[in-house]
């Protein structure tokens, strides 16, 4: 089988491929930039199917916005990878990406669960949990979902179906109780 030569355009000519939506256009995209983006999006999402996806949904919308694209506001480059990492973001605020990692099978968590459980920080080795289990059964699961599972206050505040507000004020008085503990 013959190795196939990567295409290779000036910026100038890339650009009005693009714009002219030439064949040759998204070609040499991709045989240019397609790595570069990749790893812009994977350093994102960290996950290599996700960062695939996101990659074709890149240029798509290069393809697709390459008519607004104008050199006078900067390079391509970077015009591309601010697609990319604005559409990276995107992806991982999206509640399906959140979603997809709530429900994993055991066997392919195992190797993840023996990983987290020989760190060093350990709560229940601190006695933080026998603190944690005196406040109140809605103080305890905001605190668990913000400073243990890593869940914004607005994130917690959609899990929970609680106002933002309730939020914030359960936690603040679940953290004035736990201080009472060290004064």
């Amino acid at each position: 089988m013959a190795k196939k030569h990567k295409l290779s355009l000036t910026e100038e000519e890339l650009i009005l491929a693009l714009q002219r939506h030439d064949k040759i256009g998204v070609e040499a995209l991709y045989d240019m930039y397609s790595s570069s983006l990749y790893g812009v999006i994977f350093r994102i999402v960290n996950d290599t199917a996700t960062a695939e996806d996101v990659l074709q949904e890149v240029f798509v919308k290069i393809w697709h916005s390459a008519a607004s694209y104008s050199s006078e506001k900067g390079r391509l480059f970077t015009w591309m990878v601010n697609i990319a990492r604005n559409l990276s973001i995107d992806k991982i605020r999206s509640k399906d990406f959140k979603n997809q990692f709530k429900n994993q099978e055991l066997e392919n968590n195992v190797g993840y669960i023996e990983k987290h459980n020989s760190t060093e920080y350990k709560p229940e080795l601190l006695g933080v949990k026998d603190l944690i289990n005196t406040l109140r059964p809605e103080q305890k699961s905001i605190l668990d979902l913000i400073y243990f599972k890593g869940y914004t206050h607005t994130e917690a505040a959609d899990e929970l179906n609680m106002p933002l507000g309730t939020i914030k004020t359960r936690l603040r008085m679940a953290i004035q109780q736990l201080r009472k503990h060290f004064n």
